[in-house]
């Protein structure tokens, strides 16, 4: 019998997940320590003061004939509640000192990443590296819509996570570009606001490769629960394989700049592309979420002249959530959005926009 209830409770606490996780990090195991020390110093707290409280309403009461004490203005009682919380606080304050300091010193990383929030995903920089990329959920729209089955990390996942180095200080510089977002990663005990205008720091140094997942936790709009985060912590020497190969991805990305382009392809690239940054508002179908999110599907601007739809794209629209994407995508990526929104849901223009038409409506702008 003993044996199935002990049986019966280990279950159970080993599904009874509501308390923190130690995290991956030295930083986020000493936020768990400390969590752990306040809470079990409110345990003995609680269970001295309710212990004291119960033992003298049965003791001490009015039906056993006792009388209540009179210590009125004792200067022992005054001592006593004075100084013993100040002693509580000052055991509850070493650690968590010491445990803020960590989180607050980013001095001396070896790699500085810094996190823009847009709405609705996530564009990441890497300093001094020529490499920057924007990081996309890739939930498919049957699962949010019920008609699959979620997956396993449904809305934690992305088409590109941040791959960082572990063992190596990296420091975070936290911003905006339009709201106010939160980027916030659990198991590496970071989370702070990207607020536009403002840089917040934060750092992290990972211990064992690994995926760790995490949301925006700053209500930012229509998609705030649609913008995950994703790190992917990295040996020394993957990422160096992996920096490497975004570097020669990134410079491969600018010669396409000034390839020839065809229809056909820059539709396919199109298609994709439209997908990921403005399928979420305008839908797949191109027909929108009217009246916030005005239909493609024969509207005036997508089989208009094309010096106004690019300008739309590139510049946005004012008082609307229509946002800029001249400086979220490259020209080759706009240039085939916009030529894929002109030929896609039967709206058959049949012109077509190349990168260096973007480039040459940029450069009339500067």
């Amino acid at each position: 019998m003993s044996l199935a209830l002990w049986l019966v409770f280990s279950s159970a606490h080993a599904s009874w997940t509501v308390n923190m996780a130690p995290g991956v990090t030295e930083v986020s195991r000493s936020v768990f320590d400390l969590h752990m020390t306040i809470f079990w110093i409110c345990v003995v707290i609680g269970v001295l003061v309710f212990g004291a409280m119960f033992w003298s309403m049965l003791v001490h009461r009015r039906s056993r004939g006792q009388q209540p004490a009179n210590f009125h203005e004792s200067t022992t009682v005054e001592i006593l509640w004075t100084v013993v919380p100040l002693a509580i606080l000052v055991v509850m304050a070493v650690p968590a000192t010491k445990t803020l300091i960590d989180i607050y010193d980013t001095t001396e990383s070896e790699l500085d990443i810094q996190v823009t929030g847009y709405q609705w995903k996530w564009h990441y920089k890497y300093l001094g590296q020529d490499v920057e990329f924007f990081s996309n959920l890739t939930t498919p729209r049957a699962q949010i819509n019920n008609r699959e089955a979620k997956g396993e990390h449904y809305l934690l996942e992305v088409d590109e996570p941040l791959v960082v180095p572990v063992g190596t200080k990296v420091r975070f510089l936290i911003t905006a570009a339009d709201v106010i977002h939160s980027w916030w990663v659990p198991a590496l005990a970071v989370k702070k606001d990207a607020i536009p205008g403002f840089v917040n720091e934060s750092w992290t140094r990972i211990e064992e490769p690994g995926i760790y997942r995490g949301q925006c936790t700053e209500l930012c709009g229509k998609d705030h629960g649609f913008m995950p985060v994703v790190v992917e912590a990295k040996s020394k020497e993957d990422f160096a394989a992996w920096l490497a190969e975004r570097k020669t991805a990134a410079a491969a990305e600018k010669e396409l700049t000034s390839k020839e382009w065809t229809l056909d392809e820059l539709m396919a690239r199109g298609e994709k592309s439209y997908l990921t940054n403005c399928g979420a508002c305008h839908q797949p179908t191109g027909e929108g979420l009217p009246p916030m999110f005005p239909a493609l599907k024969g509207s005036a601007i997508a089989t208009g002249p094309a010096e106004g739809h690019i300008d739309i794209v590139i510049n946005g629209k004012p008082g609307t959530s229509m946002a800029a994407f001249g400086k979220q995508l490259s020209e080759v990526d706009i240039a085939a959005i916009i030529t894929y929104e002109r030929n896609a849901w039967g709206n058959s223009v049949g012109d077509m926009v190349t990168p260096q038409d973007i480039l040459a409506f940029k450069k009339a702008q500067e």
